[in-house]
């Protein structure tokens, strides 16, 4: 391996090989925390030198396993290292289950491969001269890296503080001279958190030469507040968010007195003097909360235009059918309400060639809105749709003015509650998405909707037009109730090895996770703009776009939408809207919301 002009190892790319992931003991909730242990391949391509050479405590890795549903690589500071009888670099590193990416690591088995960037960072940087005690402290996951340092010091060298919430973990390497232990619950050690133990007296009475300190960051500003007032140099190492590991993205500064640091090539091991200056553009307004504390009931039902729905969760049209296809896979009756496959009032056969193209995240499609005709689905699939518990809503296109109109016409006079107006259709020749890039159209399709059905009247917008806020405010004027939004984004797909367009017509509608982030901004915007409204005038926003989890519903719900439809994300896993519904019933609990009303529109 390479390393910098005062020893410390560079970052090289390479594998290694998993030889165990276990359950970390004692870590509260049981199942928490893992101890994953990898075995380093050398790769001499890589490294440059025969010898392999083990990181510096505090040091981390970007962490990916190889067969990996992440783009990114995790941060994974190390919690030990050792050579094997065989000369291979051996690493450990405690990992905390947060989100996917840390739930995929703690779930690799023996023998599975994982990419390896790293050493990453510098290291935590003692005084060989020193012979006075040094004071190192934990919190919670952050004991890793500071257990990995004190395991190289000897023994009795220093005295070690470790905070934890329940429970305690990665302390069977210390060899310290004091071991004090606090936990929020009191299940070990010292009840409380770290200043019922690590006050400015202890510091004092410690004669410490310095402190060592990793974890939340409420933590360590205490730290470095009471390493400072006693005159202690105290050295921090500090997590952020990153890409690459190597300084290159930016994404992971950190505001200290001498401007941006990057983490991940300054840090993680900082002086603390020069952390948490005391103005910072980067600090955020406290999160919104209830206003009054909820009753512990979360209430998930929503009405939309003066329809109820049990849930906000709704079957995307073109990806649901009409119900009767996943009856026998989920309870659809779960659901808050079901948009049929979209109608016109002929039946069409749709595209022809390849339909459907799996891309990086997503789905594109080309079906070409094939559908039964209008007069089949009143005869044949509404009964069904009707007997069910969702709302059932009717996805009424059309290939020209005058056949939105005869097919309104036939909807009202069904028992259909709502109608679902989609200008937004990229996969038709006419019609479809060329009445929704206009004000002018899109406000003359809906008035004419408008003049032949007094249903509650939702119009699906594309994401195509160049003035979408704009359409969907002429919408609205022209009689609309409700906006969903958006429709797939068009984009191309090439078959390389023929030189031609997958899709017959060249361009297709992309949906999927890939679109969700875009399509939050398009339905935040909307909202914003539909508020500016008088309020006697405003409309709920029904989003659509790359939900997949509950987590994601709830984004489009602060961003300011009333309900979700659930689209790509059903094709991948059928039980996703049950998940979804299941999931925000949790959170709102969790976070005292009452009902949907409460966080929406939380982001201002």
């Amino acid at each position: 391996m390479y390393k910098d002009c005062e020893g410390v190892p560079l970052p090289v790319f390479c594998k290694g090989v998993v030889s165990a992931c276990t359950e970390v003991e004692g870590a509260k909730p049981a199942g928490s925390v893992y101890n994953l242990k990898v075995t380093v391949i050398d790769d001499k391509k890589t490294s440059g030198k025969d010898e392999q050479i083990l990181p510096v405590p505090g040091q981390f890795y970007m962490l990916h396993a190889v067969r990996s549903s992440t783009l990114l690589g995790r941060p994974i500071s190390i919690y030990h290292a050792e050579k094997t009888a065989d000369g291979k670099v051996e690493l450990q590193f405690l990992i905390l289950v947060k989100g996917k990416g840390t739930q995929e690591l703690c779930s690799l088995r023996n023998g599975d491969e994982i990419n390896l960037l790293g050493p990453c960072g510098n290291g935590f940087c003692l005084d060989s001269s020193n012979t006075k005690k040094i004071c190192i402290v934990g919190g919670g996951i952050g004991v890793a890296p500071v257990a990995g340092f004190a395991e190289e010091l000897p023994a009795k060298s220093y005295d070690f503080y470790a905070s934890f919430k329940s429970g305690s973990y990665g302390l069977e390497n210390l060899k310290a001279d004091k071991l004090i232990i606090t936990t929020d619950d009191g299940s070990v050690g010292v009840h409380g958190m770290l200043p019922a133990a690590l006050t400015e007296q202890a510091l004092r009475d410690g004669n410490y030469s310095a402190v060592y300190a990793c974890g939340p960051t409420p933590m360590l500003k205490y730290v470095k507040m009471v390493s400072e007032a006693c005159g202690i140099v105290c050295w921090l190492s500090m997590e952020s968010h990153m890409a690459c590991g190597t300084g290159c993205c930016l994404g992971c500064t950190i505001d200290t007195t001498e401007g941006k640091k990057r983490c991940c090539k300054e840090g993680p091991v900082f002086d603390s003097r020069i952390l948490f200056p005391e103005t910072s553009d980067s600090v955020k307004a406290p999160a919104r909360t209830p206003s009054t504390p909820g009753s512990g009931k979360a209430d998930l039902s929503v009405t939309i235009a003066g329809v109820k729905f049990q849930n906000p969760v709704i079957g995307c049209s073109g990806t649901f059918g009409f119900g009767s296809e996943y009856a026998s896979v989920i309870d659809v009756n779960k659901l808050g309400g079901i948009c049929s496959k979209g109608l016109t009032l002929e039946p069409r056969q749709g595209n022809d060639g390849m339909r459907v193209w799996e891309t990086p995240s997503g789905l594109m499609n080309s079906i070409g809105l094939q559908n039964p005709g209008i007069p089949h689905f009143i005869e044949n699939e509404l009964p069904y749709m009707m007997s069910l518990k969702p709302v059932a809503i009717a996805n009424l296109s059309g290939s020209s003015l005058q056949t939105y109109v005869e097919g309104a016409k036939l909807l009202q006079k069904t028992n259909v509650p709502m109608i679902e107006l989609n200008i937004s259709c990229p996969n038709v020749s006419a019609g479809g998405a060329a009445f929704g890039m206009t004000c002018a159209a899109a406000s003359e399709v809906t008035a004419a909707v408008r003049a032949v059905t007094d249903k509650p009247l939702i119009v699906k917008l594309t994401p195509q037009s160049l003035e979408l806020n704009a359409v969907a405010l002429a919408c609205i004027k022209a009689g609309a109730d409700g906006i969903s939004l958006c429709n797939s984004f068009q984009g191309i797909a090439i078959d390389i090895e023929r030189g031609v367009p997958v899709f017959d017509k060249i361009k297709a509608g992309l949906g999927g996770p890939a679109i969700r982030p875009i399509a939050v901004r398009l339905v935040y915007e909307l909202v914003q703009a539909i508020n500016t409204l008088p309020v006697e005038q405003r409309v709920p926003v029904i989003a659509i776009g790359g939900i997949a989890t509950w987590q994601d519903a709830v984004e489009f719900i602060m961003a300011g939408a009333s309900a979700v439809e659930v689209g790509t994300a059903t094709f991948a896993n059928p039980f996703a809207m049950i998940e979804i519904i299941d999931g925000l019933a949790a959170f709102m609990k969790r976070k005292g919301y009452d009902s949907i009303e409460d966080m929406r529109g939380l982001i201002q």
